[in-house]
């Protein structure tokens, strides 16, 4: 599976059987989800530039490194990107947050957006979109669609779990984004489900049926 970066810390493996398992109740499905963001946010910004500057410590002058001017957003797709997206401000509290909300058209079955609001200075910040599922990966294109309409120019895409269809799918449509998961499950279910999954992360996370 070349085409995504799988995050496979033991941490993140251990926190993220915990989210699958049916008996997580939302509190704490919420608070795993979180830290596994944070976790992953750890991996999606290790290739972040650095530059050297003087700094003084209690001892001495010394050179150190700082991360070089790079401005970061992080776009949550509307509602279960929203825990993902908390953890990973919680890393990076100097980023600007975006929304993005979608649903999918009953008939054609096409993801139609219903809200965008993007930083005014998107096309200076390296994007970070967020969402746990990737299953058909229909929302998540259409997401990076709107952020490219919009003069977005560097976008990286960050989910918990994701079915091989919805990598291709992504990878297909645009193969200049990034994709970053903990891991990728078996399939689809012909309902669009991923198995084994974790059913639907927006009820499990806001406690809705």
């Amino acid at each position: 599976m070349g085409s995504a970066h799988i995050i496979d810390h033991p941490l993140i493996q251990h926190k993220l059987s915990i989210i699958r398992d049916t008996a997580t109740g939302p509190k704490e499905f919420r608070e795993l989800v979180e830290e596994v963001a944070t976790l992953m946010a750890y991996e999606v910004t290790r290739d972040f530039p650095l530059e050297e500057v003087e700094i003084e410590t209690p001892i001495a002058k010394a050179k150190a490194k700082v991360i070089s001017g790079k401005k970061i957003a992080v776009v949550p797709i509307l509602r279960a990107g929203l825990v993902m997206a908390d953890g990973v401000m919680k890393l990076i509290p100097a980023a600007k947050m975006g929304h993005i909300g979608l649903y999918r058209d009953p008939e054609t079955l096409e993801p139609i957006e219903y809200y965008c609001k993007l930083p005014t200075d998107i096309q200076e910040r390296d994007m970070i979109l967020v969402d746990p599922m990737l299953a058909t990966g229909g929302s998540a294109s259409a997401a990076i669609n709107f952020m490219k309409e919009r003069g977005t120019k560097s976008i990286k895409l960050m989910c918990l779990i994701a079915a091989p269809e919805g990598i291709a799918r992504v990878r297909k449509d645009h193969p200049d984004v990034e994709i970053f998961v903990a891991a990728v499950d078996e399939r689809l279910d012909s309902n669009g489900y991923i198995i084994p999954g974790l059913g639907d992360a927006g009820d499990r996370l806001f406690g809705t049926k």
